[in-house]
């Protein structure tokens, strides 16, 4: 059976792989090319493009950008049920005496399909008339021939078990939500009472950096390439009918990461504030720049982002007496100011994939990038060009462009995280309660007195409805 490719061979730096396609014999029926590359086709055409013949095979460029952007204008199971009808009437599956000699050249190809699709998206197999159809597709092929039937348990065993592994990986995130209560809570008795916060459970920022790239690397892991695209699903212009995905989302792992970000954020605000000492505070303000400096040499940008951005929070960025008390040369970190749409950032990325590309070990490899911004850049791509050309044909060109971003992602997903876990560490950032923005504000002006009528007066609000203090 023909090998899958790692993703970080599949788009060249110049966009995506130039030898596209091996030849078909109906060469160009519905599709443009131009210097060989596909530009744009009707949807039918390009449907038949992803279906194998015995002489030919679609690039996995092609499947996987084809994949992905479909959900644009049809529903995943459509697209299953006409690829498994284009496979049986094309090398006449139903036919109830079948050359063998046809089914071993065609076979493999058919089965390498379904492998692809089902390890690329699998999520997509949480819905039951997905599943129906790969089911009768594989019993087609292995009803032609015994031989494939060891194949297709193997496929269908690898896919349950992914989709009975993020299920779990889904009430674990549920549990932890349910428990998730406002700090205040705690500060309400008094603020002294708090014995433990991030610096007694852990008080080596290097050792808390990997700590975050555990749960930076898991959580990425989750999260499938298409959720980038159902994230900005819209009405598809030629189908008056309905929204495409929009009703139909299988996974809510793209939104629980970014929970992940704002929370440390709140996170870091909510140790800064909480001391009572304006020495404590700055040793917390201090020892954050060492956590973010550490992420910044592992490739964690999305801790460094989130503990800035805790950092730069109005309640934090306030404590004018506590940031003068902290040591100036430890400020060069915080240098990724989003000026010149994140040139910073977006240098230092550029040197951390380089990086993660002639990489000898698993550290090296690391790149989890700031996820905002790169949803951002997603979201901008797909505003700025339309998905389909005025002849009504499938916009192919901004498509290699989508899955060419979605790929690199692909790539840095899947690297193992070579740190070892904490479990205490880790359940302490997990689960510890935090501020609210309202709470966050109480601790801060209960640290460094407000300086104007309008903080004054916000003050003795919250005191009064917060703490049910006058």
């Amino acid at each position: 059976m023909p090998q899958t490719p790692p993703f970080a061979a599949m788009f060249d730096s110049s966009g995506y792989n130039r030898n596209l396609y091996q030849s078909k014999e109906d060469g160009c029926g519905g599709l443009y090319y131009h210097d060989n590359n596909l530009l744009s086709g009707s949807l039918e055409a390009l449907i038949q493009h992803l279906v194998p013949s015995v002489d030919y095979y679609p690039d996995r460029t092609y499947i996987f950008t084809f994949l992905l952007s479909s959900r644009l204008f049809m529903h995943p199971y459509e697209l299953m049920a006409k690829v498994c009808h284009l496979c049986i009437e094309q090398q006449r599956l139903s036919e109830p005496v079948q050359d063998k000699n046809r089914i071993r050249k065609i076979a493999p190809k058919i089965l390498q399909l379904l492998t692809e699709w089902t390890e690329t998206f699998p999520y997509d197999f949480r819905d039951e008339r997905m599943m129906r159809n790969l089911k009768e597709l594989a019993q087609r092929i292995t009803s032609g021939d015994e031989m494939y039937r060891k194949n297709v348990q193997q496929l269908l065993q690898n896919l349950l078990r992914k989709l009975a592994t993020v299920s779990q990986y889904e009430e674990v995130l549920a549990k932890i939500n349910a428990t998730s209560t406002d700090r205040l809570t705690v500060l309400k008795t008094k603020p002294q009472s708090i014995q433990r916060d991030i610096i007694t459970v852990c008080n080596d920022p290097y050792t808390l950096a990997q700590q975050l790239t555990h749960i930076e690397l898991e959580r990425l892991n989750y999260i499938g390439p298409e959720e980038f695209v159902q994230a900005f699903v819209q009405k598809d212009p030629l189908d008056n009918d309905k929204s495409c995905y929009g009703d139909r989302k299988k996974s809510r792992n793209l939104e629980a990461y970014v929970e992940w970000f704002n929370r440390l954020s709140y996170l870091v605000a909510t140790e800064i504030c909480m001391p009572v000492k304006k020495k404590h505070r700055a040793r917390v303000i201090e020892y954050f720049i060492d956590v973010a400096r550490e992420c910044f040499n592992i490739g964690n940008f999305n801790s460094l982002m989130a503990i800035i951005s805790g950092m730069n929070m109005s309640p934090v960025s306030r404590l004018k007496k506590t940031w003068a008390k902290v040591k100036t040369a430890k400020f060069d970190i915080l240098e990724m100011d989003p000026s010149s749409n994140f040139y910073n950032y977006r240098t230092a990325l550029r040197g951390a994939t380089q990086r993660s590309l002639t990489a000898h070990s698993s550290r090296e490899k690391i790149v989890i990038p700031f996820f905002s911004l790169l949803i951002k850049d997603i979201y901008f791509l797909n505003e700025g060009c339309a998905n389909r050309l005025p002849n009504g044909h499938v916009n192919f060109e901004k498509f290699w462009e989508l899955a060419k971003q979605v790929s690199e992602f692909m790539t840095w997903k899947q690297v193992e995280c070579p740190f070892e876990r904490d479990r205490k560490i880790l359940q302490y950032l997990l689960t510890i309660p935090v501020f609210s923005d309202d709470a966050l504000y109480l601790a801060s002006y209960e640290s460094e007195s407000p300086e104007n009528h309008i903080e004054k007066d916000r003050w003795k609000t919250l005191r009064s409805t917060l703490l049910g203090r006058v």
